[in-house]
């Protein structure tokens, strides 16, 4: 997987698959060499499919000092500059739902279509929840808490009723949550990104977007509740509603989800 030169900092990025060319910008976290990605979904089987790790995480430079949605929306303005595309579909997922917008509302020449996944607009449309606020609270303690933030259904009562399956998410939680956890500035990149996330604010500017627009989320997500998603979409004028049966993670819980997001982008 190659680096791009991208502004200030490299960008660690791939591109697979063949068709119409998709660039997928991840949510809080998202890390190119998990197992579990874009790049392993099934949308390369459609697209020419481009994702990359963000600014602060993962195998992408983490400076030390504070980040702006925007420069999260100029980060992927600049990748496509480096791989030569001069235009693509996108689609923004969780975090990634927040920066799509500015680059979408900043270079909407370059966006043919946008996809808007369990994110928000923030502002008067309300916002996802403030993750940024439990970064001192002990692992453990925080999966649990956004166990059913993520998944509604996955409640205290869920939880004492299932008490092995409710093991088992706290151990596969706390598995990922470990993943490469020696990379130098981890935690100080991670910090950075939630901080630029607690300031997003499109929801002024989302009326100005003039691509056709899908917005989906999960039915049970607690952390981008179905009433800012409503919110969001309602702000852009010809938006298409869809959601899905699953949480944060409708994507990987929901067959449904990836086949109506390959539609949209698809059709004429």
């Amino acid at each position: 997987m190659p680096f791009a030169a991208c502004g200030d900092i490299n960008i660690y990025y791939d591109v697979k698959g063949v068709g119409p060319r998709f660039l997928y910008i991840s949510g809080t976290g998202g890390d190119l060499r998990r197992p579990q990605n874009a790049l392993t979904s099934s949308f390369p089987d459609h697209f020419e499919t481009l994702s990359y790790d963000q600014r602060g995480l993962a195998q992408t430079d983490k400076p030390d000092r504070a980040y702006t949605m925007a420069e999260y929306g100029e980060d992927a303005a600049n990748l496509l500059d480096v791989v030569g595309w001069e235009d693509c579909l996108v689609m923004g997922i969780s975090f990634g739902g927040m920066g799509a917008p500015e680059l979408a509302l900043n270079h909407p020449e370059r966006v043919k279509k946008l996809v808007l996944g369990c994110t928000s607009s923030g502002g008067a449309g309300g916002s996802s929840y403030p993750l940024h606020t439990l970064q001192d609270m002990p692992l453990e303690e925080k999966i649990v808490f956004r166990m059913s933030k993520n998944d509604k259904r996955l409640d205290e009562k869920w939880q004492q009723e299932n008490p092995e399956k409710f093991q088992e998410q706290i151990d596969k939680a706390i598995e990922t949550a470990k993943f490469a956890a020696d990379d130098p500035g981890k935690a100080m990149g991670s910090r950075r990104q939630l901080e630029a996330r607690a300031e997003h604010d499109t929801h002024e500017r989302l009326p100005e977007l003039n691509m056709p627009v899908l917005v989906c989320g999960g039915k049970y997500d607690g952390q981008a509740e179905p009433e800012v998603v409503e919110n969001l979409a309602a702000r852009i004028s010809g938006a298409e509603l869809a959601y899905f049966e699953g949480g944060h993670f409708f994507l990987q819980q929901d067959p449904e989800a990836a086949k109506k997001i390959t539609e949209f982008l698809l059709s004429e």
